[in-house]
């Protein structure tokens, strides 16, 4: 399981993702989100076959690729929502 934040680092939210995924790390250093661009091919494509909106945009995608967990807007997913699906 893996869980993705899909987000524009240039943009008014970019900042405070990469804080985010800092903190995360800092809370459990076992554990890491991955930060994709949607300024990349690989954060455009990710974007489409997800149908994500709204970003940023936090995933929980299993290892066959099935997502699992989408949250979309400006609001964060709680440090232990995130928790259950590294756990999964």
């Amino acid at each position: 399981m893996k869980v993705i934040i899909l987000y524009h680092p240039k943009s008014d939210h970019g900042g405070r993702v990469e804080d985010y995924a800092r903190e995360y790390q800092r809370l459990h250093d076992d554990r890491k989100l991955e930060l994709v661009s949607l300024e990349s091919k690989e954060g455009w494509d990710m974007a489409k076959l997800y149908d994500v909106t709204t970003y940023p945009a936090v995933l929980a995608v299993a290892d066959d690729g099935t997502l699992q967990k989408l949250w979309q807007a400006e609001q964060l997913p709680q440090t232990n929502e995130l928790d259950f699906y590294f756990q999964a």
